[in-house]
């Protein structure tokens, strides 16, 4: 079953405005607002909207240093858990690899957003992943399908970057690097991929679908915080054929029953 727009299984120009909550951590969700946190409230609705009714325990993988969606998540009444080697001080998170994290009981869901494309053993996350699922739980998945990262999108973002700061962001170390390096972009992109052990979207999906029953596969906008526009002048831009849609949006449930064994023997 292809992919299908992520403007087909969400509206993209009628979000509510998403705050950034406490949780037992200082700092989190204060001051301006960051890339970051302009990521997590465009697409928090979303990852609501695939969530079992609270207060269903909700396990969020790679919730970084400031806390992901658990803060959201605590408010809407869930059982919330962000587990991250990074994740901020507080009761409701766990600085620990997911690899290494003992759940204490099976989730009603499981949330992973941009962190699955850097793990080392992403089927080993995965198995873990159907594990700590409840037997009617669901995996949301927000990710980055690098190889969709052509050059046309990539100078697409380039033009749109904001003036120049002393805190780089990631695009602008990608354009930094590339123009140091000579190499024609899909060289240079591959060569940093594999330097930081990045895995292509398009073999996350195949590592999902080979444990999960595909709920729904959709792609859409991806850089539109880090280029300061808004998310649906980036749909545009991918409806007309300027760039490539690179963010990926995945729901599966747990295939139970062995079936994945049987289709690795």
């Amino acid at each position: 079953m292809p992919g299908v727009s992520l403007a087909s299984a969400w509206c993209l120009t009628a979000r509510p405005a998403v705050p950034i909550f406490e949780c037992d951590a200082p700092g989190v969700g204060s001051g301006s607002v960051t890339p970051t946190e302009r990521w997590l409230g465009a697409v928090w609705p979303f990852v609501r909207s695939w969530l079992p009714a609270s207060p269903a325990r909700v396990i969020e993988i790679g919730c970084g240093s400031l806390g992901g969606f658990v803060p959201m998540l605590r408010a809407a009444g869930y059982d919330a858990a962000g587990v991250d080697p990074q994740a901020p001080d507080g009761r409701c998170y766990h600085r620990v690899e997911f690899e290494r994290y003992e759940p204490p009981g099976p989730a009603g869901a499981v949330v992973a957003c941009t962190s699955l494309h850097h793990v080392a053993d992403i089927g080993d996350v995965l198995n873990r992943v159907q594990e700590a699922l409840a037997a009617d739980g669901s995996l949301v998945v927000i990710e980055w399908a690098r190889e969709r990262f052509d050059e046309a999108t990539a100078r697409w973002c380039f033009d749109r970057l904001p003036a120049p700061a002393a805190d780089r962001g990631w695009l602008e170390q990608r354009y930094d690097e590339w123009q140091a390096s000579g190499l024609p972009w899909r060289d240079y992109c591959q060569a940093w991929a594999e330097q930081e052990g990045l895995h292509a979207g398009q073999d996350i999906v195949g590592e999902l679908d080979a444990r999960f029953d595909r709920q729904l596969l959709a792609y859409g906008p991806y850089f539109f915080p880090d280029v300061g526009i808004s998310e649906a002048d980036e749909q545009e831009a991918i409806d007309v054929g300027e760039i490539q849609a690179n963010r990926i949006a995945y729901v599966g449930r747990p295939r139970r029953g062995g079936d994945h064994a049987k289709e690795q023997a």
